[in-house]
């Protein structure tokens, strides 16, 4: 059994901000198995993996009340505007999907945020794969693939340790070394916490596990002229988000498949093929009655970045995301997205227009993972409940 820590904040945490801390409190200090803050922003409990004492018992509380007092302090209630609003559609199902999904073998958890899936989970990620390819044809957007691996020198360049570092996933390798190498497999050896090994075995990092799709296409146009101007372009990869202890299931993974229809050229170009997209995946949710709401958003940004960045992203409308409803729940979850970054990556790795002026971005992003557990959650295991699109794609 944990123990808990009971902590009042010097700064009652207003209700708009209330999941946004309890998420940050994740990151507080490995000791923490779960943080939970009430509804009332009054109250925080933290479950340990063990009893804590003083001086271990005050230093929780300093952090805690550090991370407070800077996302709280200043912070006003953005204005949420609703682009879209189906949450009422109904839906055969409000089951938690999970229980069964472990039990026909159609999800099994290799570690915290690493998940295997099955087939009938797969189809249906295929189902919805199609969907967005043919969402990105309309565009004629040109296919890409990108590696997993995404250089650090990248991310240095467009500022991402500085607003995700909490996130991110490091990549090494062992020391050009013949000791270090013969040791390690002399020696290595996992407990419950990972992998033992002296951390000078290791190289410095050089590279990380990409944490989006569309950072791939920017950094391949850096530096030059945007060919033609414009650019519609597609890809499907693999992502990486640490979220500590807030990974769960299906909804909340380190390791999860985004397809992203990706825009690049003059503002006007990259805001219409922004909204021509939404509006054609509107025609999608509904033939398949998903219920769901698109509303604005800010991204997950780190403590310290989180109120500059997120009321910036909140008054300029920069992000827009689609939740989609978990009955069992009686909750939402963001499984794609709306984006528009200005001319951000423009400026910081000089993709320049035909004119000399910084390019603009945009995408539209689809966690596949996400979608399919939002599916399930409101329609169930039971293809014959399904919508026709979805029962005939993967009977």
């Amino acid at each position: 059994m944990s123990a808990q820590l009971h902590i009042t904040p010097r700064v009652t945490i207003p209700d708009f901000l209330v999941g946004e801390v309890q998420s940050k409190l994740a990151y507080v200090d490995e000791s923490i198995v779960r943080a939970h803050v009430a509804s009332t922003g009054d109250r925080i409990t933290l479950d340990l993996r063990e009893q804590a004492e003083d001086p271990k018992r005050s230093e929780l509380e300093e952090k805690v009340q550090r991370v407070v007092t800077s996302m709280v302090q200043g912070a006003f209630k953005p204005k949420v505007q609703i682009l879209e609003n189906y949450l009422d559609r109904p839906v055969p199902s409000s089951a938690d999907p999970n229980p069964e999904l472990l039990a026909r073998g159609e999800m099994f958890q290799e570690a915290a945020g690493i998940f295997t899936v099955g087939p009938l989970v797969t189809r249906l990620i295929s189902f919805f794969e199609r969907q967005f390819i043919a969402l990105a044809d309309s565009f004629g957007a040109a296919p890409y693939r990108f590696p997993t691996l995404i250089p650090a020198k990248s991310l240095e360049r467009v500022g991402y340790f500085r607003a995700f570092p909490h996130s991110l996933s490091f990549v090494t390798h062992l020391r050009e070394d013949l000791d270090a190498i013969d040791n390690f497999a002399q020696h290595a050896a996992c407990d419950e916490h990972g992998l033992n090994t002296p951390v000078d075995s290791f190289a410095k990092i050089q590279a990380l596990l990409s944490p989006a799709v569309c950072y791939h296409l920017y950094f391949a146009l850096a530096d030059k002229p945007l060919p033609g101007g414009k650019l519609a372009a597609t890809a499907v990869g693999n992502c990486f988000r640490y979220e500590s202890v807030n990974l769960a299931s299906l909804e909340r993974l380190w390791n999860f498949t985004m397809r992203e229809v990706i825009f690049v050229g003059p503002k006007d170009f990259v805001l219409q093929n922004r909204e021509t997209g939404r509006e054609r995946m509107r025609g999608f949710f509904e033939e398949i009655g998903l219920a769901y709401r698109v509303e604005s958003a800010n991204d997950p940004f780190f403590i310290g970045e989180f109120k500059k960045q997120a009321a910036f992203q909140s008054a300029f409308q920069l992000k827009f995301e689609i939740r989609a409803a978990l009955p069992f729940k009686q909750s939402t979850l963001a499984v794609g997205s709306y984006n528009y970054h200005q001319d951000f990556f423009g400026r910081s790795l000089n993709i320049t227009l035909p004119d000399g002026s910084p390019a603009h971005t945009g995408c539209i992003a689809f966690g596949l993972e996400r979608m399919a557990f939002a599916f399930l959650s409101q329609y169930g295991l039971d293809a014959a409940n399904w919508p026709d699109a979805a029962r005939k794609f993967v009977a």
